[in-house]
């Protein structure tokens, strides 16, 4: 099925998104992972409990609701390289 896109951009392109937004993605997952172990040390003086959970629940994301618009930044990111492949620059 015809796209009406331009070609795929160069090999290389798509190995240099996919080695700076792979690397992005799981920043995202140790972070809060991280998050979510010092959220859990935190003393009430540091932390009350109200403020624990609610910075928990913004916390604990699930990867699998973020790899969608991961997925969809990188094919922003693949369209954005191809139409400069092609001179448009918008």
């Amino acid at each position: 099925m015809e796209s009406g896109l331009p070609s795929p951009i160069p090999e290389e392109a798509g190995e240099l998104l996919d080695q700076v937004l792979a690397p992005l993605l799981q920043d995202f997952e140790e972070s809060f992972a991280r998050g979510l172990v010092l959220v859990q040390h935190s003393p009430e003086r540091v932390m009350d409990s109200p403020s624990r959970e609610r910075f928990r629940q913004r916390l604990a994301l699930d990867m699998d609701l973020i790899r969608p618009w991961h997925e969809l930044v990188v094919e922003v990111w693949r369209l954005s390289a191809a139409l400069r492949a092609v001179g448009i620059h918008p």
